[in-house]
């Protein structure tokens, strides 16, 4: 069976010192911490706590993305497995031995999902993507057991670092957003069913990584509409940039949208990124 020592901790940093503290305070002392920092105006910052935690910080001379960042991490990493975590994100006691139980349950699981809490308590799970078939989505309430589930979260990853060598990890021309639904439908077809695990929790403060400005919102939001409209085409759905227009045109007119302006940033941002000319196709 595996154990904690057996995992290596990857996270990607931008400019999130302000939370990953918390993160690596929450780590077991024998777990490994690498972080993958995207250009970072912080880096003397971050540089202090990694030393302080024992954590390794390997830097990008420039902001690379979420998913290129975490295979540049994976490439540092020499332990059996591999716990993809967010910067904002805390491991609760008992979180990682629980992983590794039920990894020795089920080694025909392709990755495993932690059971993601948000910053008041309440279960983040998700039930549906734009790359699955509607019939694939999780209906009903989340599941209140382990059980095999559609899609991985994001902000906490566990997966045997063969498997996730073997896909090719992520798909690096995705900069932010759907790059993990990606992963699982790639996951899932090569080695198997993702298993959420239940009692392995995990606290996620999300979108606390970086500053919620109205030049943050919109930055992100363009690159969900491209990320969106790539992956979308990738995995053979038709009419993508059209219903990712559609949709960003909807959240523009939206009256909750003109009383906020970093919505408004938001909603422009989408639309921008939609109508781009986005991320080039795979070779």
């Amino acid at each position: 069976m595996p154990s904690p020592s057996d995992i290596q901790i990857i996270t990607v940093a931008y400019n999130s010192t302000g939370v990953i503290g918390d993160m690596l305070a929450s780590v077991p002392a024998d777990v490994h911490v690498v972080i993958v920092d995207n250009a970072s105006s912080d880096a003397g910052a971050l540089a202090s706590l990694a030393e302080t935690h024992g954590a390794t910080v390997v830097t990008n001379p420039e902001n690379r993305g979420f998913g290129a960042a975490c295979n540049i991490g994976a490439a540092h990493c020499n332990r059996p497995w591999l716990l993809f975590l967010n910067p904002d994100a805390r491991l609760e006691p008992g979180c990682l031995d629980t992983l590794c139980h039920a990894a020795d349950a089920h080694p025909q699981a392709s990755a495993f999902a932690p059971r993601v809490l948000d910053g008041k308590g309440r279960q983040a799970f998700r039930r549906r993507s734009r790359l699955l078939p509607k019939s694939s989505h999780w209906t009903g309430q989340a599941p209140q057991q382990d059980t095999n589930v559609p899609l991985l979260n994001g902000a906490a990853i566990f997966v045997k670092a063969s498997h996730f060598s073997d896909i090719g990890g992520f798909d690096d021309q995705i900069f932010l957003y759907h790059e993990d639904d990606d992963l699982s439908l790639r996951l899932t077809a090569a080695h198997g069913p993702i298993r959420f695990v239940h009692d392995a929790v995990v606290t996620h403060a999300e979108g606390r990584s970086t500053a919620r400005t109205p030049a943050t919102a919109a930055f992100k939001a363009r690159h969900m509409a491209q990320s969106a409209i790539y992956a979308m085409e990738k995995h053979g759905q038709t009419g993508a940039r059209r219903r990712i227009i559609a949709h960003g045109l909807m959240q523009l007119i939206s009256p909750i949208t003109l009383i906020s302006a970093r919505k408004r940033a938001k909603a422009m941002g989408f639309v921008k990124g939609a109508l781009s000319k986005g991320i080039a196709p795979q070779s």
